[in-house]
């Protein structure tokens, strides 16, 4: 059981639950992963490492940003 701070002041959200809520975004938008076609769990976890392969090399291969440093007056 968790105990409640009674300090507490704000909400807080935690990052990391969305890094792993958006991470499951990108993979359901392979077609292949919408829905469970696969049969075996090794077909099905091949399936989930070949889509985050390409997420990977797409993400990658992308130009990088440039910022620009904000100008003082």
């Amino acid at each position: 059981m968790i105990k409640r701070s009674d300090d507490v002041g704000d909400f807080v959200v935690l990052p990391r639950r969305w890094v792993v809520a958006r991470s499951f975004a990108w993979l359901l938008r392979s077609r292949r992963l919408a829905r469970d076609y696969e049969r075996r769990p090794d077909s099905s976890e091949a399936m989930i490492m070949w889509s985050m392969t390409q997420l990977m090399i797409r993400h990658l291969a992308a130009p990088a940003r440039t910022r620009t440093a904000p100008k003082t007056p």
